[in-house]
């Protein structure tokens, strides 16, 4: 799934809002609005230059919030980013486009499928069973597990990844995308 827009605050129980919106901005480029009672000059600051797209001090009003969530996402086509990267594997699930090295790759929609998964989630394994439930519907067949033993094969081959460190076999569980740093 994807997020058109976050409401982050500065103050977290279980960790920091300048952290989480440099993580976000830095990985999805998502747009985040700071809605907080932090209102120190250095906190408004601080949040805006990581990328913050607005920050909101409480007490707000509620239509000027709306108003402003509006705004963030007029200037950024309605949505959050439509690119998810890994490394230097691009996928831009708006052209369906997927390049690696800036070179673009011709993919099958099944390998597409796939891919776009596990790039939304780098680092997470995915179980057989998971892939297989996620692609059943794409043509309304029914896919096997030998059939995606082989699309994997040939994800692999069109990233170059002939030895297998972008997308790891999990033995006896499934698959999972590397992080990848560019």
């Amino acid at each position: 799934e994807s997020i058109d827009l976050i409401l982050l605050d500065v103050a977290l129980p279980d960790g920091n809002g300048f952290e989480i919106c440099r993580k976000v901005k830095e990985r999805w480029g998502t747009p985040v609005i700071f809605l907080t009672a932090a209102e120190e000059e250095a906190d408004v600051v601080r949040g805006l230059d990581i990328g913050a797209d607005d920050y909101i001090v409480k007490p707000f009003r509620n239509r000027e919030l709306v108003s402003r969530m509006k705004s963030v996402l007029r200037r950024n086509g309605g949505k959050g980013s439509t690119v998810l990267c890994c490394g230097d594997i691009t996928l831009d699930t708006e052209t369906g486009q997927v390049c690696r090295r800036e070179k673009q790759l011709a993919l099958t929609k099944l390998e597409y499928k796939i891919l776009s998964v596990m790039m939304a989630h780098p680092g997470r394994i995915f179980t057989r069973d998971e892939i297989l439930a996620d692609i059943w519907d794409i043509s309304g067949n029914f896919v096997n597990d030998n059939t995606l033993s082989v699309t994997m094969k040939r994800i692999r081959e069109k990233l170059g990844d002939f030895d297998g460190k972008i997308i790891r076999t999990v033995r006896g569980i499934g698959y999972r995308l590397e992080r990848m740093q560019e």
